[in-house]
């Protein structure tokens, strides 16, 4: 199964924001992608074809993560 979700780095170690229905011990690979330049697109562009719930805003930058 294959799923993206939001981490956190602090301290060294990634913290999920999302919820995860892996279990405990389970293997993963992981693919670690910055999302600071894709907010900032995000951010220039929100509201241009109206206003969006953030939550849609956020789905979208991750499904073109995983493009």
């Amino acid at each position: 199964m294959s799923k993206v979700i939001r981490v956190r780095y602090e301290k060294g170690v990634l913290k999920p924001l999302d919820n995860v229905d892996f279990e405990e011990g389970e293997e993963l690979l992981v693919k670690i992608l910055g999302i600071a330049r894709k907010r900032k697109v995000l951010r220039k562009y929100r509201g241009v074809l109206g206003p969006a719930p953030k939550e849609l805003l956020d789905r979208f930058m991750l499904e073109a993560e995983v493009q």
